[in-house]
């Protein structure tokens, strides 16, 4: 398999010109800053990689409407898409999805289909036989690594002197194409992952793809990151691209998002989790000049809630070092 490059995610780049919001980067403390995907339309990174995927299609694919399985960011990204695009979207959605995410996807108009999540992938493929749609996954499909890939592009050309980039992963799909668009550059990519979701510091640990068990992955409060198994198009990226793979608790999640609520970066727990990972790290290792990333801020609300207790102190700068 031949893995994309920083060429496959420049002509990406193009393509999701005047789409895509080209975000920002905030400066939370010396040599640490945070990549600000919350910021896109629909509140995550997602839209790069379904955008790019789905604007690959023929005319008369893209009629045949867009389907796609997803617990919530891909599926809202999709949805999006698919308004702006004038055509039909199904979404396949696990049982176990925050409904503030489920909510969003149906106001943009998707269709959606509610199954138990391990069922998802079966029930999309029969939504694509029944329909004649298309399925554009969540992460393993090179058109959606190279539209993720666009993220690592900008953080490099916006920091050109930047040593590390801190990734979550769930499926693989956004540190692949960051992985991609960062080859050759001497910049160094870590993973960071819900330790309940851990299956990607396992499988760099083994040497091979490690599942872990559904009923302990949809534990973890970073509903976005609640794959599985890496998928078999993102694994070669993380196995060979990736420096490592860091995982963290519930509670460093929790923390970091705390963080990031008082510096005004309104995260979701996934998108705190690149921040957690940033903050376990060795002291040398945190030395670096990073960027993490935050990938999202549709945050569930009940969670949120229980996080912050009675609010966050804005008046108080939160330590990042």
């Amino acid at each position: 398999m031949t893995l994309l490059g920083p060429s496959d995610v420049d002509a990406a780049a193009a393509v999701l010109d005047g789409v895509a919001a080209r975000t920002p980067l905030t400066d939370l403390a010396a040599g640490f800053a945070v990549k600000r995907e919350d910021l896109q339309p629909i509140g995550a990174f997602k839209l790069r990689g379904a955008f790019h995927a789905a604007s690959r299609l023929a005319p008369e694919q893209q009629a045949a409407g867009l389907v796609t399985h997803s617990s919530g960011n891909h599926g809202r990204a999709l949805a999006w898409v698919a308004r702006h695009l004038g055509v039909p979207c199904t979404v396949v959605v696990p049982d176990d999805a925050v409904a503030a995410k489920v909510e969003a996807m149906a106001g943009l108009g998707a269709r959606l289909v509610r199954v138990p999540a391990d069922e998802r992938e079966s029930a999309a493929a029969a939504v694509v036989a029944g329909t004649g749609g298309t399925l554009i996954p969540p992460y393993d499909h090179p058109h959606v690594i190279a539209g993720q890939g666009t993220v690592g592009a900008e953080i490099l050309a916006d920091r050109p002197d930047v040593e590390q980039v801190v990734v979550p992963i769930g499926g693989g799909g956004l540190i692949s194409g960051i992985a991609a668009a960062l080859r050759d550059s001497g910049v160094r990519v870590l993973g960071a992952e819900p330790a309940l979701a851990g299956d990607a510091a396992a499988s760099k640990r083994a040497g091979e793809r490690v599942r872990f068990p559904r009923e302990q992955v949809a534990r973890t409060a970073a509903d976005g990151l609640r794959a599985t198994v890496l998928g078999e198009l993102t694994w070669p990226y993380v196995r060979d691209l990736v420096a490592d793979v860091v995982t963290v608790d519930e509670e460093a999640i929790a923390d970091a998002t705390r963080r990031l609520h008082a510096a005004g970066v309104p995260c979701e727990a996934s998108g705190a989790v690149a921040t957690a990972g940033w903050l376990a790290l060795p002291t040398a290792d945190r030395a670096r000049r990073t960027v993490a990333v935050v990938s999202g801020g549709n945050v569930d609300p009940r969670w949120l809630a229980g996080v912050l207790g009675d609010g966050v102190d804005r008046s108080a700068a939160p330590t990042f070092g």
